[in-house]
């Protein structure tokens, strides 16, 4: 049987990952693909450059136009990343009749919608397992392993970046900038941190799962998105002492109103199993109405990591090039015209529980003013810590509070009160909570 020739386009971390994966083990994967697999060509920006990877016996170019414009590929990989140029790949190599594999996480969450359609019409594939959690097989998890729930939320660590700084300052009582500076240093944080530490790539991927998991249109503008900068080391300590452990979580929920697609820092409870989840590792819990909850773990980035899902997707597109595309696995797990759009809730409708930080007068009746805010917007408190007054800040004290569930509107209009209050002498520090029991 004729092998099935592949052009990967990038030939970078993940690129020379992908060469090195498929030649290593390329006896397995024919065993398992049915046919051979083999890269012929490939598209790097310069063609005078070390790679990771032994490229000899693949052809190689600057122009990657070439590669999904040439009749002999049948499968392209795109690895560079963005939603410029790779869109415009990704749409000819379709046009092109030619299976798609990608990790590029920005592009099938902003033009997935789009990309998948034409996929559809053109009898093709889009594979993107990689685009998600790196290794962790999660969109196939989610899309097959599951398909037998009514998934009711999804909570994952889906940035490893933003799990090493949490896991630095909570184990070495570091603060953000020194170990953002490490990040950086190590190669986990980007000169420009913004896209990890803000939550952007996360809701990337939140956006992708949350899809998968109710059937809903792929809708990235409308995740509400929050970074950890603000999280200070006082808050990983305070935390702990009452039982949580602060993590930057992409979160997702069917409710009666509309879904919730939400990155935030988040208090969990420290017996959870992905509160455990340290370091630059990756883990999705899954809560399905039948299986219960599920969680998967992994590492979420690296070269061999996420070349291991893009092989994986090779696979599966080589295993399909023969299936009438009626009878493929859809992209989004659902059928394409039973895809409904239900509404994204506004972060002022969820409702969750609470971390309050307040810094105060250390005074009589402080704390009874701020109960009092609280008791009006029907805000329960579940605990409070009252610590001695700051050296450094003569008479100011921190109060911590956990509060029971409220819809967030409340919460930000009893903030808003608190504030004003003569007694307090700087924003409150609010971090949102989840039990995820």
């Amino acid at each position: 049987m004729q092998s099935v020739k592949i052009g990967v386009l990038g030939l970078g971390t993940v690129g020379s990952g992908t060469v090195n994966v498929l030649s290593r083990n390329i006896k397995e994967i024919t065993r398992r693909a049915g046919r051979e697999i083999e890269i012929t060509r490939a598209a790097d920006r310069t063609m005078d450059k070390e790679r990771g990877c032994d490229t000899t016996g693949i052809d190689l170019t600057t122009d990657a136009f070439e590669i999904v414009n040439d009749p002999e590929i049948h499968v392209v990989v795109e690895l560079i990343g963005g939603t410029g140029i790779a869109r415009d790949l990704v749409l000819t190599a379709i046009d092109n009749g030619k299976h798609v594999v990608t990790a590029n996480k920005a592009l099938i969450a902003l033009h997935g919608n789009e990309l998948f359609a034409k996929a559809q019409e053109k009898g093709v594939t889009i594979a993107f397992e990689a685009a998600v959690a790196g290794g962790i097989p999660i969109i196939k998890a989610m899309r097959e392993g599951l398909s037998a729930n009514r998934i009711e939320w999804l909570a994952g660590i889906i940035n490893g970046t933003g799990n090493f700084i949490l896991t630095e300052m909570r184990d070495k009582g570091r603060d953000f900038p020194d170990v953002l500076a490490e990040a950086q240093a190590l190669g986990y944080a980007e000169a420009d941190p913004t896209f990890d530490v803000e939550g952007i790539d996360a809701a990337h991927k939140l956006t992708i799962m949350a899809s998968i998991a109710f059937g809903i249109p792929l809708q990235f503008d409308k995740a509400y998105t929050e970074g950890i900068s603000k999280v200070a080391q006082e808050d990983v300590k305070y935390a702990a002492e009452l039982g949580y452990i602060i993590k930057h979580l992409g979160i997702s929920k069917q409710t009666s109103k509309g879904v919730e697609l939400r990155v935030h820092p988040t208090l969990i409870p420290r017996r959870r199993l992905i509160a455990n989840v340290d370091g630059v590792m990756n883990a999705v819990v899954v809560k399905g109405d039948a299986v219960g909850p599920t969680l998967y773990y992994g590492a979420g980035a690296g070269s061999d990591a996420t070349a291991s899902a893009v092989v994986a997707d090779i696979v599966d597109v080589v295993r399909v090039l023969t299936t009438d595309p009626e009878n493929r696995v859809p992209h989004l797990a659902f059928q394409p015209d039973a895809i409904v759009d239900r509404p994204i809730l506004p972060i002022s409708d969820v409702v969750t529980s609470y971390y309050l930080r307040i810094r105060t007068d250390d005074e009589p009746g402080v704390l009874a003013d701020i109960t009092r805010i609280l008791a009006e917007q029907k805000i329960s408190i579940e605990a409070i810590l009252q610590k001695a007054p700051e050296d450094h800040n003569d008479g100011v004290v921190p109060v911590i509070m956990l509060t029971q569930a409220v819809v967030e509107k409340n919460m930000d209009l009893a903030i808003k009160h608190i504030e004003a209050l003569n007694t307090v002498k700087e924003p409150v520090m609010r971090i949102r909570m989840e039990s995820l029991g």
